[in-house]
């Protein structure tokens, strides 16, 4: 690291569960986010702060004005515009010294594949459950972990999924693929500003402690938050052992 990046990143290098090699871990890194919404916009924004090397956005969006009530790393004048074009404008606003790659695309599994192979670390911040089902495939099919977040109206939940870290769960253990689940939108059913916020910034948290190799990660726990009243409750949640997507996974 030169001096410049000793004295951004020094309260980090602070702690000493972190220090310089920890930090060099995060700038050799690269973060997959896909999606750059409510939740994509508050994670990217911290991994960039946090000097990740190099972060991936995906989100074949535009932005709208209703985004801007809590999608944060949107501005008023980026109405219209790709919503990962948008957001790599922040993340380099933020920390020019990190490489951004901005993909206004849809991808689909071929593609996914193709980008969580190049990945450290990915971060799930869609809305909806094909996507997501479609990037826990990916993380299995790869041994990636997978840092999955969700929020609607007053309610929140993040976990991880970690494929490396023997007989722990997989996105479909909890929500399986061939049940149906009713996706359900921002649009109709709204969403409290800054639940978003919370737990996007959690997803981040979660991110650089995998990348680091610090503390606990959130594997095989579900942390949901009930934002009107301020209740976190922390569920455990086993592997399925007849999980289509990880019960035949070697370890």
């Amino acid at each position: 690291m030169n001096d410049s990046q000793l004295l951004r990143y020094s309260r980090h290098i602070l702690l000493d569960e972190i220090g310089i090699e920890g930090q060099q871990k995060l700038l050799a890194a690269h973060a997959l986010v896909i999606g750059a919404g409510g939740l994509g916009s508050p994670a990217a924004m911290y991994l960039a702060s946090a000097g990740v090397g190099h972060i991936t956005l995906v989100d074949n969006d535009t932005v709208d004005l209703t985004n801007l009530q809590r999608q944060i790393a949107h501005t008023t004048e980026r109405v219209g515009q790709s919503k990962a074009a948008s957001a790599r404008i922040t993340l380099q606003q933020i920390n020019p010294d990190i490489t951004v790659t901005a993909l206004n695309e849809r991808v689909d599994d071929a593609r996914l594949a193709e980008l969580v192979a190049q990945a450290d670390v990915v971060l799930d911040c869609t809305d909806n459950f094909a996507t997501r089902h479609a990037v826990n495939r990916a993380c299995i099919a790869l041994g990636k972990p997978l840092v999955s977040g969700a929020v609607i109206r007053f309610d929140g939940q993040v976990s991880v999924f970690d494929p490396r870290g023997g007989a722990q769960p997989c996105y479909s253990c909890l929500f399986p693929q061939d049940q149906q689940f009713e996706d359900v939108a921002c649009s109709t059913m709204g969403v409290f500003a800054p639940l978003v916020g919370v737990v996007g910034a959690m997803q981040a948290a979660e991110a650089l402690k995998l990348l680091m190799g610090v503390g606990a990660s959130l594997a095989g726990r579900l942390l949901m938050l009930d934002g009107l009243h301020m209740e976190w409750t922390s569920i455990a949640v086993g592997r399925n052992g007849d999980c289509p997507v990880c019960a035949t996974k070697k370890n």
